[in-house]
């Protein structure tokens, strides 16, 4: 059994190199074959297929055949979950600030400031 944080692991580790950014860039507009995502690339069809296991392994595409052709497609369950990880800190930083204005208008002499509220509102927008 995969943990969360074994497969959090592996995609960091599958992100980490800017060309797989790259290709999963391009398979988020639509599946498309090897031959075609190794297009814009510098490098031989041997060294973007190292960097599509890479991705497989990590659950970030899936392949499959259709004759000759091994079409690819984004599969973005692990960016979710690395989405909902980063979203743990995210709120913890809020709460973090939160913290720092509440100590800044408390201890800041002369009126409140007029800015009151709108770090908030805009947080609240997103």
């Amino acid at each position: 059994m995969t943990t969360t944080s074994d497969r959090l692991t592996a995609t960091f580790s599958a992100l980490a190199d800017p060309t797989r950014r790259a290709i999963l860039a391009r398979l988020a507009l639509g599946e498309t074959s090897v031959g075609e995502l190794a297009e814009p690339f510098d490098m031989s069809l041997p060294a973007i297929s190292k960097h599509l296991k890479v991705l497989e392994r990590a659950g970030l595409i899936a392949r499959g055949r259709d004759a000759q052709r091994r079409p690819c497609r984004l599969a973005a369950a692990p960016l979710q979950e690395i989405s909902d990880w980063v979203a743990s800190y995210q709120r913890f930083w809020e709460q973090r600030l939160d913290r720092l204005e509440a100590y800044l208008e408390q201890n800041q002499p002369g009126p409140p400031s007029r800015r009151k509220g709108k770090r908030t509102d805009a947080r609240k927008s997103r």
